[in-house]
């Protein structure tokens, strides 16, 4: 293995970690925005309550993409290992 093709790995491993986090990043978001703003307008003032709200919709959206992101993760392990492979 050549440097820049270590180089290319890194670089997908951080791409694929960017790529993989970022449905659950934007879920948390948006619905913490959300409900701050519903918080305001209605002058609820727990702040238990959005974290526990946050923390279902993440879980939520972690159940629906963990297909996705094992075979992203599977197809990047695979050529990683196919990789390795070729040089013993």
């Amino acid at each position: 293995m050549t440097p820049s093709e270590i180089t290319m790995y890194v670089n997908q491993a951080l791409y694929l970690s960017l790529l993989l986090s970022m449905p659950t990043i934007l879920v948390a978001s948006v619905v913490g925005t959300l409900f701050s703003l519903f918080q305001a307008l209605t002058q609820i003032q727990e702040q238990t309550l959005s974290y526990g709200i946050k923390l279902a919709a993440v879980g939520v959206t972690l159940f629906m993409t963990a297909q996705w992101m094992g075979a992203e993760l599977y197809r990047y392990s695979e050529a990683v290992l196919d990789a390795l492979r070729t040089i013993y």
